[in-house]
């Protein structure tokens, strides 16, 4: 069964892989045998992440990028030239600024909805035709988020944005079927650096824990587990599914300190 989650001659892109979930995944990615392609903005991050896949004996391609302004149809390119091939696809890139709603402008909406999606899309779409070149197809994995299901005061642009990725992952899945499985992981409050501001807040991140069932933080390492899963052969019955890594929250997390209307 072990067999089953390996990556061996495989190769995988990882967008916003500098740090956090992304680092993570591209590192459990290497360790389960996969050479992977890195993209983030800071070369700094991209290079130490590059040394912890090298030291799963995996090879590492990094390139810089700004998802949020550069077309990240060019890492497919760089895949196929340096690995020869293209079988996994993690949209992890992402984000928005929570902002109160009668300060979220329609501009807003927008940018989350081009970084968020529109990224997403554009990856997916470059990567097809070198998947579909492959005998056994491969998986794209979209990052989502907990915030896509649950409400939460001043997440309206990341929440309804990342909502559209995890139905993104459905349509696209039933559009790709059967060569290419489509699924998404939509984490809950995992301890990555940008979540370091709850962490430090006792009563914040209480409040969090409280509501969780199981009484804790995420760690990134456990998203990664999940990725491997989705992009390996134990995933190989699974296509258009959000994958909720989030503790077993179902109610609203938690608030930021924003302002009453």
């Amino acid at each position: 069964m072990l067999d089953k989650f390996q990556l061996d001659g495989k190769a995988a892109i990882v967008t916003g892989a500098g740090r956090g979930l992304g680092a993570a995944i591209a590192i459990g990615l290497a360790q389960a045998g996969a050479d992977v392609v890195i993209s983030a903005r800071t070369t700094a991050d991209l290079e130490n992440v590059a040394a912890g896949i090298e030291a799963a004996g995996r090879r590492a391609v990094q390139v810089p990028l700004d998802l949020s302004k550069d077309d990240p149809a060019g890492l497919v390119g760089t895949a196929m030239q340096e690995l020869g091939r293209v079988d996994i696809v993690v949209n992890n890139v992402g984000g928005a600024m929570p902002k109160p709603f009668l300060d979220t402008s329609v501009a807003d909406l927008e940018s989350a909805f081009s970084f968020n999606v529109g990224t997403t899309h554009a990856l997916t779409v470059a990567a097809v035709p070198e998947i579909l070149k492959n005998a056994d197809g491969g998986s794209i994995i979209n990052v989502s988020s907990a915030i896509g299901r649950l409400a939460g005061r001043g997440f309206l642009a990341y929440g309804t944005s990342k909502a559209a990725v995890a139905h993104y992952t459905r349509l696209a899945a039933a559009d790709l079927s059967p060569r290419i499985r489509v699924n998404a992981i939509a984490p809950g409050a995992v301890l990555t650096s940008a979540l370091s501001y709850v962490a430090a807040d006792d009563e914040m991140r209480g409040a969090i824990e409280g509501q969780t069932p199981l009484r804790r933080l995420g760690d990134p390492d456990e998203v990664a587990g999940t990725a491997v899963f989705l992009a390996s052969p134990a995933g190989a019955y699974l296509t258009g599914k959000v994958i909720e890594v989030d503790g077993g929250i179902g109610a609203p997390n938690f608030e930021l300190p924003l302002p009453d209307l």
